[in-house]
């Protein structure tokens, strides 16, 4: 859905709101302190009263959009522009899109992330499955190079927070952020064995990177040698490095900078937009996981 779908559908706060209770409660009001659906609307006042514990309460309550004191027609229109933004949004832009400050427009993309969290993805890839890290973060400067060679590392050499992205072929994407930055052959293993199912039927490409030599003990694996070749067959690891050159466009032309602490979300992000690109009812998904509505 686009912006303007999204302003011919939603006009008002009141349509928005109805829309929200439609997805939430389907047209049963629900007391979200106490469950109990003995609930008496306040018409005047866009809430509800519950006459089981005595609670006034709305449609927001606990969800991306509860204390909030932005218009719901401006959240519909983030999600949107979020959604349809291939490479990402900046904070910046996105306030001045809505006519917000910045600070207002960071807090609600991130109540957004939120509800495009991809971590809860439990289903394990199958078939052939590319496996592969990237490393994010600034271009150190030479006089903090650690190294003492004056100077900036590049890949596995370099300081920057390691990712380690798996795809399956024509399906989903997962991304892990090592945050100890600790990428060896016993962390490749596990993050392997938590995300890619050992049937037979899986394959595991990676290139000829050793951290992933143990792999080969417990599910079936290829390695591409990118020193004589980039595609072998069947063997390639070029869906993930589309998938590392989109969120790298997304980071240098609109983010510019990403902290740790926050760089899970932003694959989030980036990895839900991939995972349900042919997803025409995106927007309704979104709202939904917003309101901790599973579909």
């Amino acid at each position: 859905m686009n912006i303007v779908e999204v302003y011919r559908k939603f006009p008002t706060e009141n349509d928005c709101i109805a829309y929200l209770e439609q997805v939430r409660w389907h047209g049963t009001p629900i007391c979200p302190y106490c469950k109990s659906d003995r609930v008496t609307p306040l018409p005047s006042e866009q809430r509800h009263h519950c006459n089981n514990c005595n609670t006034t309460f709305s449609v927001t309550v606990g969800t991306i959009f509860h204390h909030t004191h932005a218009p719901l027609q401006k959240w519909f229109l983030a999600i949107s522009l979020i959604l349809n933004a291939k490479k990402g949004i900046a904070a910046r832009q996105l306030g001045r899109d809505l006519e917000v400050n910045k600070n207002t427009a960071w807090f609600m993309a991130m109540r957004i992330r939120n509800a495009m969290m991809e971590s809860e993805q439990r289903d394990l890839l199958q078939g052939l499955v590319e496996m592969d890290e990237t490393y994010v973060g600034g271009k150190p400067r030479k006089s903090n190079d650690k190294k003492g060679s004056g100077k900036s590392r590049r890949g596995r050499g370099t300081d920057k927070t390691p990712v380690v992205g798996m795809i399956e072929r024509g399906g989903k994407v997962k991304t892990v952020v090592v945050e100890d930055h600790k990428l060896d052959n016993t962390r490749l293993s596990n993050i392997a064995r938590d995300n890619v199912s050992t049937d037979v039927s899986t394959t595991l490409i990676t290139d000829e990177f050793k951290g992933y030599n143990n792999i080969v003990r417990f599910m079936s694996h290829q390695s591409v040698n990118h020193q004589v070749n980039y595609v072998d067959g069947d063997w390639h690891t070029n869906n993930l490095e589309s998938f590392w050159a989109l969120f790298k466009r997304g980071f240098i032309g609109q983010y510019h900078q990403l902290s740790d602490r926050y760089l899970d979300k932003y694959f989030d992000e980036f990895s839900y937009r991939h995972n349900h690109r042919s997803n025409r009812n995106l927007f309704e998904l979104t709202i939904s996981r917003g309101l901790n509505v599973r579909l």
